[in-house]
């Protein structure tokens, strides 16, 4: 019986050993990638992509990259969590294409004031965002859009370095999604942080603007899989009410 939201975020642990005699199912995993998709996303552009390795193969050359971790080593299954700031382009075209399917076939003219903005974001915001040059544009932005903040609120996140980590939030809540979709299916996860992220790109053939988020082992905990009780700062220490 699939657990409950709480009961999965309750049992979700990082796994460092997963079992050798249970496998994993593979649809299953990729209906968890599937449900992974569906996670919030900064302006709906969704730039990640995920790669769900399972062959032996490819996994023992992943196990090198990933620095030899028992939670890459003794992974059934592996998916990688990707970062694709460099396809906005792609992404918000194919936003505006799903919005004029919603709004039907009539010429934009006659669109609603709403349904100007949804198009005109997609169309003029994000490429003012998102567009760049050595970084000397995001720079100029930044001075521009912090000048006008002087006067009112505004949006500030407009250097690259700012993109990188708007994008890799996303990835990372894609990845957290991921892993509770896994967790509520008693299936067991390992982000990890420790791998030689150019050795797993030239692996999978991730292009060179692709950023790795995360790498997840996949699997059912072993025995000693979990190396020891749960620990957290008391919630007190990180909660405040205003």
């Amino acid at each position: 019986m699939e657990k409950t939201v709480s009961e999965a975020i309750h049992y979700r642990r990082s796994v460092r050993v997963f079992r050798d005699d249970i496998d994993l199912d593979t649809e299953m995993v990729k209906e968890c990638i599937q449900n992974a998709t569906l996670a919030p996303t900064s302006s709906n552009l969704q730039l990640w992509e995920f790669y769900h390795i399972t062959s032996p193969d490819i996994l023992k050359e992943m196990t090198e990259a990933c620095l030899g971790q028992n939670a890459a080593k003794t992974a059934k299954q592996l998916v990688v969590v990707v970062s694709r700031k460099d396809l906005y382009k792609q992404r918000a075209k194919e936003n505006i294409e799903f919005l004029r399917s919603v709004y039907g076939d009539k010429p934009e003219s006659e669109y609603s004031r709403r349904e100007k903005f949804a198009v005109n974001y997609y169309k003029k915001l994000i490429p003012t965002i998102y567009t760049d040059f050595l970084g000397i544009f995001g720079q100029l932005k930044y001075l521009a859009f912090n000048l006008i903040g002087i006067f009112k609120p505004i949006y500030r996140q407009v250097r690259r370095s700012d993109l990188r980590i708007v994008a890799q939030k996303s990835a990372g809540l894609a990845a957290q999604t991921f892993m509770l979709s896994m967790a509520a299916k008693g299936y067991d996860t390992c982000p990890m942080e420790g791998s030689d992220t150019l050795r797993v790109k030239k692996i999978l053939g991730i292009p060179r603007k692709a950023e790795i988020n995360m790498v997840i082992g996949c699997g059912v905990r072993a025995e000693n899989g979990v190396y020891g009780p749960r620990f957290r700062v008391p919630f007190e220490d990180t909660y405040t009410q205003v």
